[in-house]
C-alpha cells in the first residue's frame, strides 16, 4: 500500500499536470461568436456586523513563590529543630540528612504556602555516632497541638495536629502522605516501633499529620 504522503504529493501532482494539459491543450484560438450579454449588475452585499470578542491578557500570571521552610517546632514535646530541601536517594527512599537533630523538607511536593497538597517533613530518630533526635518525641503527641514551621523569609505557619499513628514500613501509604492535591496538611515522619537488628532499622515509622489553623 503506498505511504499516506506520498499518495497525497501523487494526487497534487496529477491535478496539477491535468490543470497545465487543459491549459495549453487548444491550439488555436475559438472561433469568434456573438458578443455575450452583459449581466445586471449585482448589489453589494451587506457586510456583517461586527461581534465584540473579550481578549484575554496573554500575558501569564507569575509563578508563586516557594515557602521554603528552614525550621520547624512542636512546643508540647520540645522539639525545635532546623529544616533543609531533600530529594531522593539512589534507592527511591526521600533522602533524610545524616543528624537526627536535622530535619528534611521534601521538595519536590508542596510547601506550606501551597493551595493543596501535603507538606513533609522528616527525620531520622536516632542514627550512628548521633543521639537520639528530637523527633523521637512526635509519638507523645495529642490531636491538638500545635506545630509551627517557618519560612526562609521568616513567615511563621500555624497546625494543628489532628493524628498520630504508627505505620509498618512496609504498609506506608505513601501516595496519601505524599499526595500533591487535597487539603494543605502537614506531614512529620519519623521512625518508631522495635529496632530490627538483623537489618539495622525500626520496624515502624511514627507519621504525625497536621491541618492548618491560619
Amino acid at each position: 500500500m503506498p505511504h499516506p504522503l506520498r499518495a497525497i504529493a501523487a494526487a497534487g501532482a496529477a491535478a496539477a499536470i491535468a490543470l497545465g494539459l487543459a491549459a495549453c491543450g487548444a491550439s488555436a484560438p475559438p472561433a469568434a461568436g456573438p458578443s455575450p450579454t452583459a449581466s445586471p449588475a449585482l448589489p453589494s452585499p451587506t457586510p456583517t456586523a461586527v461581534v465584540e470578542v473579550p481578549v484575554t491578557p496573554a500575558t501569564p500570571a507569575p509563578a508563586r513563590a516557594t515557602a521554603v521552610p528552614v525550621a520547624v517546632s512542636v512546643p508540647a514535646v520540645g522539639v525545635e529543630v532546623p529544616v533543609v530541601p531533600v530529594g531522593v536517594d539512589p534507592n527511591g527512599a526521600m533522602e533524610l540528612p545524616v543528624d537526627p537533630a536535622v530535619a528534611g523538607w521534601y521538595e519536590y511536593g508542596a510547601d506550606p504556602a501551597s493551595p493543596q497538597g501535603r507538606t513533609v517533613i522528616s527525620a531520622h530518630v536516632d542514627a550512628p555516632d548521633y543521639p537520639i533526635g528530637p523527633f523521637s518525641r512526635l509519638r507523645d503527641l495529642a490531636p491538638g497541638a500545635t506545630v509551627q514551621v517557618r519560612d526562609a523569609a521568616g513567615q511563621a505557619f500555624d497546625y494543628a495536629v489532628t493524628d498520630v499513628t504508627y505505620y509498618r514500613k512496609t504498609d506506608l501509604p505513601v501516595a496519601e502522605l505524599f499526595a500533591r492535591d487535597g487539603a494543605p496538611a502537614l506531614v512529620l515522619i519519623t521512625c518508631g516501633g522495635a529496632f530490627d537488628a538483623s537489618v539495622g532499622r525500626y520496624e515502624d515509622n511514627v507519621v504525625v499529620i497536621a491541618s492548618p489553623t491560619g
